[in-house]
């Protein structure tokens, strides 16, 4: 299955890059080019993409609420955010906003070709232990929506579920919860995979946001 990329940055020459970069894959194909945020939803009303590479500082409307407004649909295409600095709070809000992950603009092309197949198969291309560093950074910057608390959704889960997305927040994989909890690392997924499902969130990466926003996991990572 050929994975179709979408490239929005208002740098010409960095599309450029990344388009020869990927060409050479056989399993992708840019597909779509956008310089800015409002370009790239009006592409995507007619254009059928897998994975959007998103920067995150473009004129007439930014990554990060491109990246919010992609992300309603439930059958979006699954965002990437590209930044230039390391744990910059544009990352930081682009995960709030729905996306799969983060990368520096100067990556390896090795780990942008793998971070696309990642994020492609449904997985978070932001390292848990990156992502809980890039929340202890940010945590004291998270908004308050006005809307009723969080921490009332966590309600739905079971006691077991909870504890799995304590530990998935404090940066554990799979195994490591498995071992911690003595389940088998199937019963693990099912547990995130219920999780993500009565929460209504897309990834891992969220249920680490959420679980900062509610005080379940505290700047740290520890537990609150």
């Amino acid at each position: 299955m050929t994975i179709r990329v979408m490239l929005v940055d208002d740098q010409v020459l960095l599309r450029t890059g990344f388009r020869m970069v990927l060409a050479a894959q056989p399993d992708m194909e840019v597909v779509a080019e956008a310089g800015d945020g409002v370009e790239a939803l009006q592409v995507l009303r007619s254009t059928a993409v897998d994975v959007v590479l998103m920067d995150v500082r473009m004129p007439k409307l930014d990554g990060v609420e491109t990246t919010s407004r992609i992300c309603v649909d439930p059958n979006a295409p699954k965002v990437l955010i590209l930044t230039t600095f390391d744990l910059d709070e544009y990352a930081f809000s682009g995960l709030k906003a729905g996306a799969s992950g983060f990368m520096l603009k100067d990556v390896p092309p090795g780990e942008l070709l793998a971070a696309i197949r990642s994020v492609h198969s449904g997985d978070a291309v932001v390292a848990p232990s990156t992502t809980r560093r890039l929340l202890d950074r940010f945590a004291p910057m998270l908004p308050t929506t006005g809307q009723e608390p969080r921490h009332k959704e966590l309600q739905r889960l079971t006691e077991r579920e909870r504890e799995v997305m304590v530990l998935v927040a404090q940066g554990l994989s799979n195994g490591e919860i498995a071992a911690r909890l003595v389940l088998s690392e199937a019963t693990v997924k099912t547990h995130v995979g219920r999780i993500l499902t009565k929460l209504g969130l897309r990834d891992r990466v969220q249920v680490v946001v959420l679980a900062y926003e509610t005080g379940l996991v505290r700047a740290g990572g520890t537990q609150g």
